[in-house]
């Protein structure tokens, strides 16, 4: 993570704060202004470090699978599951769970959300015992979700539970000279894979 800007300088000091906890985070920011970075980052620089950090994008699972990619499957719980399958959440047991376009989110798996958050248990589709889960979340969006609260798209509930704390990424157009400095950088990474002769 790259930049020189005040409020970048304000994100980095709130990275070193944040990794040190076990806090939810909730990571907002217009799209292409480095959240999965920044999660990656809390999760590198925490305790959790050596565990997995699990990325789900809310927003590229149909709704009819996300359950069972969120919390898994027993076999025979529905046609096609021929095996017992954990889901993204035992999946990042000892680590981190980073759910990435969160308002993308149904309203219906929103409130198995929360009780996962509320009692850090899950249950696989289709069983009839729950599972303890020792995770951190972390999650980012690009949507005005008190707009999608208002709307009745979004649980203010979820909201509150999700927005512990709130970590907003500045975009790039307000960050000034740190537009040149990751420009340079791109420009470098490229033109040695491309093995093109560009020097500015």
């Amino acid at each position: 993570m790259l930049g020189q800007a005040p409020a970048m300088q304000d994100v980095f000091r709130a990275i070193g704060r944040l990794s040190q906890s076990n806090v939810t985070v909730l990571i907002t920011g217009e799209s292409g202004s480095g959240k999965e970075l920044v999660a990656r980052e809390l999760h590198q620089r925490s305790s959790r470090a050596n565990g997995p950090f699990v990325v789900v994008n809310c927003g590229a699972i149909p709704e009819n699978l996300m359950e069972s990619e969120f919390f898994g499957h027993v076999r025979g719980a529905f046609t096609g599951a021929v095996q017992t399958r954990i889901g993204k959440f035992q999946a990042a047991q000892g680590g981190t769970l980073f759910l990435d376009e969160i308002g993308e989110m149904p309203l219906g798996l929103q409130v198995k959300l929360l009780r996962v958050l509320q009692e850090r248990v899950v249950m696989k589709v289709g069983d009839t015992k729950t599972e303890p889960v020792d995770i951190r979340i972390l999650a980012a969006t690009n949507r005005d979700l008190e707009a999608e609260i208002a709307g009745g798209t979004f649980r203010e509930d979820l909201y509150y539970r999700l927005n512990v704390v709130n970590l907003h990424l500045p975009p790039l157009r307000e960050r000034g000279d740190d537009v040149i400095t990751l420009a340079k950088v791109m420009l470098d990474r490229y033109a040695k894979e491309f093995g093109a002769k560009v020097t500015g």
